[in-house]
């Protein structure tokens, strides 16, 4: 299975790498007194948002229209690492399709980490000269640590310079480091301790270091005059990190300017990012990915059975939820073409984290939809004796699927959500 699904991801880059286009739009920015280095990273194999709520930021196909606000010649788009999160086997498809996007929104370096650079080493495309990785850790896969652009900038010829670096090595840059005065340096560290930092505020030919991001938003970490400008770029591709650079004529020096950017919903989607996303539900439902997720065994020989049994006893409670969205929550899956991506399906069925609960459609149909157990716990034993044994094991929190990514308003709203579930008679507490 697993040499399956590494066709399939294979394939599908390849194909993908010669087959589709980027379009081309309005390039608005034109001005030879500044460039723009965008910085994206820590995507985490997050290619979107999951679209169950409105108000999330995120999306491969809502990029382009940022980085075609500045004009091709006065922009340089960097990631910064960790594409992925994991190394199974949705892991390695979802590294092809984020690589296939690089190179069709014209990313110019991309650095790899080191479980991403074994995950490329797996697939065979880390040398595959469609895009420019860069790596601390790629001089065995003979990729280089650092990539580099030319701009003009006030009729002078400016070097920017991405330096992939560990922190335990960067006493061993000084003297590697471009010293001309058209050159940028940008470091993109695994670490930024304090004696790293330290260091590098010590150094005058750095411009720029991008440090680990602890939170969604990019960040300024450290910005004194005189010293490099520290940032973090953000994760789940929440947020586009932009560097502005100009040339201080009275300085002689080039000034840097940071800010951020959301992946908002406004934002154009491009038809072949969108396509490509298509792509990647396909690759995963034909390598067969929700088979192999790791199950568990209920105590107490419980068993999911499906909200058919419960309408037995429960006539009008079941027709009322019935009515409500949660019901049909699987259907939602459907209609956007995820119903069987597994990071998907497993807040919108019953028990899909235990042997017994739904495996898919096509063998588990009767627990598709979240169904009276997963809020009431398996029902096996309730059924069998008739409602004298009450419903235990495992209960499915709100909060387990109502998180930030997948439902940005429920946090302080819950008890307006709780009010659209009632399905009961009388009052709640009854």
């Amino acid at each position: 299975m697993r040499i399956l699904v590494m066709f399939f991801a294979i394939a599908v880059f390849i194909c993908l790498s010669f087959g589709m286009s980027s379009k081309s739009s309005a390039e608005l920015s034109t001005s030879d007194a500044v460039f723009t280095i965008f910085f994206t990273g820590n995507e985490m194999g997050t290619l979107k948002p999951c679209g169950c709520s409105g108000g999330q930021l995120g999306g491969l196909e809502r990029r382009r229209a940022i980085f075609e606000s500045v004009a091709k010649t006065r922009r340089m788009i960097v990631d910064t690492g960790m594409l992925i999160d994991g190394d199974d086997e949705q892991e390695m498809i979802k590294f092809g399709i984020v690589t296939e996007a690089y190179n069709l929104l014209g990313y110019d370096v991309v650095n790899l980490t080191k479980d991403d650079l074994q995950m490329a080493k797996n697939l065979g495309i880390s040398s595959s000269g469609v895009l420019n990785f860069i790596s601390a850790w790629g001089s065995d896969e003979k990729i280089s640590s650092s990539g580099h652009k030319k701009f003009s900038l006030s009729g002078k010829d400016v070097v920017v310079n991405i330096i992939s670096s560990e922190a335990a090595s960067v006493s061993n840059l000084k003297d590697s480091l471009a010293k001309e005065s058209g050159s940028i340096n940008i470091l993109i560290l695994d670490e930024c301790n304090d004696v790293v930092v330290d260091l590098i505020s010590k150094m005058d030919n750095i411009s720029c270091v991008i440090c680990p991001a602890e939170s969604d938003e990019p960040m300024k970490v450290s910005d004194v005059k005189g010293k490099p400008l520290f940032i973090t770029v953000g994760r789940r591709g929440k947020y586009v990190a932009k560097v502005e650079v100009k040339s201080n004529l009275a300085t002689k020096k080039y000034e840097l300017s940071f800010s951020s950017v959301p992946v908002a919903e406004h934002l154009h989607e491009d038809e072949d990012l969108a396509g490509l996303y298509k792509s990647y539900q396909l690759l995963v439902k034909e390598a067969d990915i929700m088979s192999m997720r790791s199950r568990f065994t209920l105590d107490d020989d419980l068993e999911y059975v499906g909200s058919d049994k419960c309408q037995k006893c429960h006539k009008y409670e079941n027709a009322k939820w019935s009515e409500l969205r949660h019901a049909g929550a699987f259907e939602t899956l459907v209609d956007v073409g995820s119903d069987y991506d597994p990071e998907c399906v497993s807040c919108h069925v019953v028990g899909y984290d235990y042997v017994s609960g739904f495996v898919s459609i096509e063998r588990t149909e009767t627990l598709k939809g979240v169904g009276c157990e997963v809020c009431h716990g398996p029902g096996s034993k309730h059924v069998e004796t008739f409602g004298e044994a009450l419903t235990n094991g495992p209960k499915l929190d709100c909060t387990a699927c109502h998180t930030p990514e997948h439902s940005a308003k429920y946090s302080g709203n819950e008890d307006s959500y709780f009010k659209k579930i009632i399905h009961w008679q009388g009052t709640n507490d009854e």
